[in-house]
């Protein structure tokens, strides 16, 4: 029964993407949008959406031990491939996540995209392919949690990036929509080369691509290491980790539910998850645990950072996952999987919450610049309340979910660091526990400097007259804030702490060795706590001085640095992007001059060559006949000189 569970929960949302995508655009400039096609299309998204839901639920209910089924799909020459689902109580709870994102993403963007009666542009004829990527996107996230072969987990995986680039290119009268969109593809498609070597090192090592089977084998040292650090290429590309993290602020371009279906629980999630089903393996190869320490701490500070200067509001929260994502990627460093997964449930909860309630006042107010913004509260209360859980919980307000799930990862952190313990060395713990203290702070500060410019002071739009969502995106919002608030109390009972405990982090310890807590009670609560209050104080103190003023006029000449994300798509540009290029123009100059020059060459010789023979063929009689007394005087010399020779 479990297995067919997992059998169904791709497939519910992939039946219903690919009926979607068989129904025709709806037509320009109906009332409303709301034809034929467009409410075909919202039934199927929605309903594969809500089944997907149904049957992640049903799964997490019923399964009460890990379970595998499959079959073989190819055997070649010994490496076997094989389709079937690798089901436990984590891949349960992560099921759950992306089904109640996708589901809240698909109601939401009814709404959102809608062409109302004064819109000049008919934003929305292309709904139903939207609709149909969407639970396409579904559909390959959930066949990433469920699958039991690296090779069907390859598949999800890649289906995402090219879900990733259709969605985020969806709108195509913004400019930047479709270079976002390329941008991202190519900067992931860099990653997922290496993740593609890494999964073709451990398949050959163990010849099978079955994930049991994988992590079964005793792997050598050095190709153990190289296939780790190749999967950490894929998950810096899809995770949107340092240096591989770039496309992800850019990808904002896409609509705004699309960024919080990007960031809450698909692409940048499957990283990490991935990394928590191969965990045993990383936990063998001490040096890619290592490397995966320096990138999450660099990212988690770059992220938060780079948050404080933005103006954007989708950006604000886009740099804001990229520093949460390195939360998650630091507790896997120390040894902690079932932290990370914590912190990404918790984080698909009030990310998803603040995208869709920033989708809620780019709706009203028509802009997603912060400085046009301001005394929002007053008029759309409801998203004010909401926005305020999420924000709490991005910056880990007790008791909110992201207080106990981020406090979790700073405390398997702080004990890797003082006492030695996890797989990789000490130093990394130190490195995730001091960065992750530090970007408590940054985050208080930014998440309180967000919530001050959008919603509090005077309305800096006087003509404009916001209110809160009409009901399809309201409520998605308001469901959403109960998770966001209350999701991290979940780890107090025992069954969901067990049910995080996947087994192949069982694997990876001891079997005389405590269990993983999720939660930590004691006096090392009080420095993150007190590090929030800081940064939030600070950054109220510098708006109180003057309400119409930015507190990141604090940052002076930094600001603009902060901005441009340290200026590292300049970097890439100088040291990838024009080398590449100049590489490519040089190719093509050598195919053109070399490669072609000899072809046309040949080609020019041969046809000089036949025409001067064809002249002397077409010649007069008497030069003919000149000619052919010259060539009998020849061949009669040249047997005189045999004769005399012989």
């Amino acid at each position: 029964m479990t297995g067919l569970l997992g059998v169904l929960l791709p497939a519910v949302p992939l039946v219903a993407g690919l009926a979607g995508l068989l129904l025709p655009p709806a037509p320009r400039g109906a009332a409303g949008g709301e034809g034929p096609a467009r409410r075909a299309a919202v039934a199927l998204g929605v309903t594969g959406a809500a089944g997907a839901l149904a049957v992640a639920v049903a799964l997490l209910v019923t399964l009460d031990t890990p379970t595998e089924a499959g079959t073989t799909w190819l055997d070649l020459a010994g490496l076997r491939i094989t389709l079937g689902v690798r089901l436990d109580g984590a891949a349960a709870l992560v099921a759950v996540a992306v089904a109640a994102v996708a589901l809240a993403v698909q109601v939401y963007s009814v709404g959102y995209l809608r062409r109302g009666p004064h819109d000049d542009l008919d934003v929305d004829h292309r709904y139903p392919p939207y609709a149909a990527q969407i639970s396409l996107f579904t559909a390959a996230m959930l066949t990433v949690v469920v699958a039991g072969d690296l090779i069907l987990l390859l598949v999800g995986w890649e289906v995402m990036g090219i879900c990733s680039y259709l969605l985020i290119a969806h709108d195509r009268r913004l400019p930047e929509a479709p270079a976002a969109a390329t941008k991202a593809f190519l900067v992931t498609r860099v990653g997922d080369v290496g993740f593609l070597l890494g999964i073709a090192l451990l398949g050959v090592s163990a010849g099978s691509f079955r994930i049991a089977d994988v992590l079964a084998h005793d792997h050598a040292t050095g190709t153990l290491t190289a296939a780790c650090l190749l999967l950490l290429a894929g998950v810096a590309g899809k995770s949107a980790q340092f240096p591989l993290h770039t496309w992800l602020p850019d990808a904002m371009a896409g609509p705004t539910p699309i960024s919080a279906l990007i960031h809450a629980a698909t692409m940048v999630a499957a990283g990490v998850y991935a990394v928590t089903r191969l965990f045993p393996l990383f936990v063998a190869a001490p040096v890619a645990l290592a490397v995966l320490g320096v990138m999450a701490a660099t990212t988690l500070l770059l992220g938060a950072f780079a948050a404080t200067a933005q103006d954007d509001l989708k950006r604000v929260l886009a740099w804001s996952t990229v520093s949460q994502i390195g939360y998650m990627t630091g507790a896997l460093a120390v040894g902690a999987p079932a932290a990370a997964l914590f912190h990404l449930l918790t984080h698909a909860a009030f990310k998803a919450l603040l995208f869709l309630a920033a989708g809620a006042v780019i709706h009203a107010v028509g802009t997603t610049l912060m400085s046009r913004m301001g005394g929002l509260r007053r008029s759309m209360p409801v998203t004010f309340w909401c926005t305020l859980v999420g924000l709490g919980a991005l910056a880990g307000l007790p008791p909110l979910s992201g207080f106990w799930s981020k406090d979790g990862v700073l405390a398997v952190a702080q004990t890797a660091a003082l006492d030695g313990t996890g797989p990789a060395p000490a130093w990394v713990g130190w490195l995730v526990w001091l960065a992750g203290l530090l970007g408590v702070a940054v985050t208080a500060w930014y998440a309180t400097r967000l919530l001050l410019r959008t919603f509090f002071g005077e309305l800096r739009e006087p003509l404009l007259h916001p209110h809160d969502p009409p009901a399809l995106l309201r409520w998605p919002v308001l469901l959403l804030a109960v998770p966001a608030a209350l999701l991290g109390l979940a780890a107090f009972l025992p069954a969901f702490a067990d049910r995080l405990a996947v087994p192949a982090a069982r694997l990876a310890v001891p079997a005389d060795g405590p269990a993983e807590e999720l939660v930590h009670l004691g006096p090392a609560l009080l420095l993150p706590t007190v590090l929030l209050l800081a940064g939030a104080g600070l950054a109220w103190a510098g708006w109180r001085r003057d309400p119409t003023e930015d507190p990141a006029r604090a940052l002076g000449p930094l600001r603009p640095v902060l901005a441009a994300g340290f200026r590292l798509d300049d970097v890439q540009h100088t040291l990838v992007v024009r080398p590449v290029r100049a590489l490519g123009r040089l190719a093509r100059t050598a195919d053109e001059t070399v490669v072609d020059g000899a072809v046309t060459g040949t080609g020019r010789a041969a046809r000089g060559l036949g025409g001067g023979l064809a002249a002397l063929h077409r010649a007069a009689l008497p030069r003919a006949a000149a000619g052919v007394l010259a060539g009998a005087l020849l061949i009669g010399l040249a047997a005189v000189l045999i004769g005399v020779t012989s």
